[in-house]
């Protein structure tokens, strides 16, 4: 099923680029173009071709791993994402484990008491981080953590401006500088990692919190569990059967919320000055830039791909009934 999918994926998103309202042969020429240099920007890029054309010798590049060259940066699309893509891993997988380890344990404890103080307050964070817009909170929390108390360290990227990278291993600057030893480093890339995690964290522990909530109590007023507590088993033990069974749905839902985030965190990116593939992936949307943005997409349909392959062997190994046929 994977190789239909990212080629409907590649279709739709080669197509819609190209019936869309931007030009960037007018981008590339500037307003002082003839009509001769248009029609030669044109002819160097592939666009005076038939669209089938186009996308046949799109395809057969791509076969071979070639996602062609940014028409902005005149670098290799290829390239671009496997420099930038690191970033925006380094964010999005920190923000995800730190919304986890906070929600799933909020929403448990939530349904456990529901329409308590505890429930009630964990509903009123989960809608609060439902409502309020990604670019407000970051702005504000911007505005009073670095302009009004000076906690934060300036929104300027990953690293201070007077601080060289670490040497390149995993592409993250926090753990690259932790396996070489360069602790001055790993000090200024975790403060600078701080402030964009604690927030985008809240936007991934919001539906965390909700669902897990909804999923524990469903689990918690099932016959087995009315069960169990009627034999007389411990509170503990009722608790542990009940998160057995919350888990996997709660798993699943975590990974489906996963597979969206990748792109969602360019905001943040754009916001904080990153330099991660969602904030390129955004400038690439904008400028018109078609190579970069067809790359873009088809990374967001392989990552989201793999996730959903991770998540279904993680299922089978925590339920393994899931492999029985009828």
């Amino acid at each position: 099923m994977v190789v239909p999918i990212l080629l409907g994926i590649t279709f739709l998103t080669f197509m819609l680029l190209r019936i869309g309202d931007q030009d960037p042969v007018a981008m590339l020429a500037g307003p002082m173009a003839d009509e001769a240099a248009f029609a030669e920007i044109e002819r160097e890029l592939g666009l005076d071709q038939p669209f089938f054309i186009q996308f046949g010798v799109y395809v057969g590049k791509l076969a071979t791993g070639d996602l062609g060259e940014s028409w902005q940066s005149s670098e290799r699309v290829a390239d671009e994402i496997r420099n930038r893509l690191p970033a925006s891993l380094e964010l999005l997988l920190s923000a995800v484990f730190l919304g986890a380890i906070v929600g799933v344990p909020v929403g448990l404890r939530a349904a456990q008491r529901p329409n308590k103080l505890f429930d009630q307050v964990s509903r009123f964070v989960s809608l609060f981080g439902f409502s309020v817009p990604t670019y407000w909170i970051a702005l504000m929390s911007i505005f009073v953590f670095f302009f009004l108390l000076g906690w934060a360290p300036p929104p300027l990227g990953r690293l201070d401006l007077a601080t060289f990278p670490p040497r390149d291993i995993t592409g993250s600057y926090l753990v690259d500088s932790l396996l070489t030893g360069q602790w001055s480093t790993a000090w200024t890339a975790a403060g600078q990692l701080a402030l964009p995690v604690i927030l985008f964290s809240i936007i991934v522990a919001a539906p965390i919190i909700k669902h897990t909530r909804a999923i524990s109590l469903e689990v918690l007023n099932s016959d087995y569990v009315r069960y169990a507590k009627s034999q007389g088993l411990r509170p503990r033990t009722v608790r542990r059967i009940a998160l057995r069974n919350s888990i996997t749905p709660v798993l699943t839902f975590i990974g489906t919320e996963l597979t969206g985030l990748l792109a969602a965190v360019s905001l943040l990116e754009l916001i904080f000055a990153w330099g991660g593939l969602g904030q390129w992936g955004l400038n690439a949307i904008l400028t018109g830039d078609f190579a970069a943005v067809q790359g873009y997409v088809l990374v967001l349909a392989l990552f989201s791909v793999a996730v959903f392959v991770v998540i279904d062997v993680l299922v089978l190994l925590l339920e393994p009934r899931a492999t029985l046929r009828p």
